[in-house]
């Protein structure tokens, strides 16, 4: 693996550690497109946790079709050309953690370490639920001709796209 490889890489581990909330794309089962965000967790594995209302669209949303993208990009004013901002998508699969399962417990303490006192408000109500995020596949692009695919049999691994 050559130098500069090796640092796209490192750089796209580090790279969703530098947000606390994600852009969401999901759509209604009569095909309604709806983008939203939502602050998240992840794990080792690289699955995101949200914590939303069922009362929101994009909850909705996800448990109606099971699916949902999310996009975490970098930020307007540190890129250097709008056209080439840095950016990570994955495509995924959606699982409600049951509420009552110690999985829910830990990862709510998770969200309550990250976001602080807010969530001991959220996690008691009870229209409030963990949507784990499963990615299937995604790309990381770094900017112009600089795109790389990430297939869910090794989320670490990047393969880059050529045109």
């Amino acid at each position: 693996m050559s130098e500069e490889f090796e640092k796209i890489v490192a750089d796209y581990q580090k790279f969703p550690t530098q947000f606390q909330s994600a852009m969401l794309a999901t759509t209604s089962l009569e095909g309604n497109p709806h983008a939203s965000y939502a602050p998240f967790v992840m794990d080792a594995q690289k699955n995101f946790y949200i914590l939303i209302s069922d009362l929101a669209t994009h909850a909705s949303n996800l448990k109606a079709t099971g699916k949902g993208s999310i996009l975490l990009i970098e930020d307007e004013t540190k890129s250097d050309n709008i056209f080439g901002r840095k950016r990570l998508n994955f495509e995924c699969s959606i699982t409600i953690i049951d509420r009552e399962s110690q999985e829910w417990s830990r990862i709510a303490d998770r969200f309550q370490e990250r976001f602080g006192k807010i969530i001991e408000v959220l996690r008691n109500l009870k229209d409030f639920n963990i949507f784990k995020l499963t990615p299937n596949e995604g790309r990381f692009v770094t900017g112009f001709a600089k795109a790389y695919k990430i297939s869910s049999e090794d989320l670490n691994n990047l393969v880059h796209v050529r045109g």
